[in-house]
């Protein structure tokens, strides 16, 4: 379980429900923008820039286990496009609900005589620690899963031309004479013969071709 020391009331995701009174029920909604941590995406990808602002709409209720809240954050992401690789910017909008758990209750709201005795069920819960909650990490789950895998500047994007890298959807047109492998070697042959070399050939041929008249007279 996570100590009552790490949550300071100070920080803009930590959140007092001491107002809900632990009276099953209780509402209360809040409206509240933050600076985005550090790392707040998927990183080398896409994210919300450290110190964006990030817009929360919350809502708390009290309950038997604790204090659910539920809740939406809206923000600017910033990354690069994985086809062409050019800067974008895109809203995000990420929806999320958690169960803060009172530390002295059980899963049905009972108390329990030893809060923590199960070390792995509470490494994946959530608690309300003197009456605070650290919104943070249930935050950054929530933006990881609302963010894309594979970023796209536009959805018809081309990419880049896989020979010189030039943007394709700048230039629709652009295109790359092919050349047939068969003919590469004798292309090559033919480049390397050099101007006398060609003449001395075409010599040959007139030689041969008056040997061939005088011959026939």
């Amino acid at each position: 379980m996570v100590l009552n020391a790490r949550l300071d009331h100070r920080d803009p995701l930590v959140f007092d429900t001491h107002e809900l009174g632990r009276r099953p029920g209780a509402l209360q909604r809040l409206t509240r923008t933050v600076d985005a941590p550090r790392d707040f995406g998927l990183q080398g990808v896409i994210g919300v820039p450290e110190g964006a602002p990030v817009e929360l709409d919350l809502r708390l209720e009290s309950v038997m286990e604790g204090v659910l809240v539920t809740g939406t954050a809206r923000a600017r992401a910033r990354g690069e496009c994985v086809r062409c690789l050019e800067p974008l910017e895109q809203q995000l909008e990420a929806d999320f609900q958690e169960l803060f758990s009172y530390p002295d209750a059980d899963d049905r709201g009972r108390p329990v005589a030893e809060p923590g005795d199960d070390a792995e069920d509470d490494e994946d819960r959530f608690f309300v620690e003197d009456g605070l909650i650290g919104l943070e990490p249930v935050l950054r789950d929530a933006v990881v899963l609302a963010l894309p895998m594979q970023p796209v500047c536009q959805e018809d994007c081309q990419g880049l031309c896989s020979e010189c890298g030039v943007r394709l959807s700048d230039d629709p047109d652009h295109h790359h004479d092919a050349v047939d492998i068969r003919w590469a070697a004798l292309q090559g042959l033919a480049g390397s013969l050099g101007d006398g070399e060609k003449d001395e050939m075409s010599g040959d041929g007139s030689d041969s071709a008056d040997a061939a008249e005088k011959q026939e007279k």
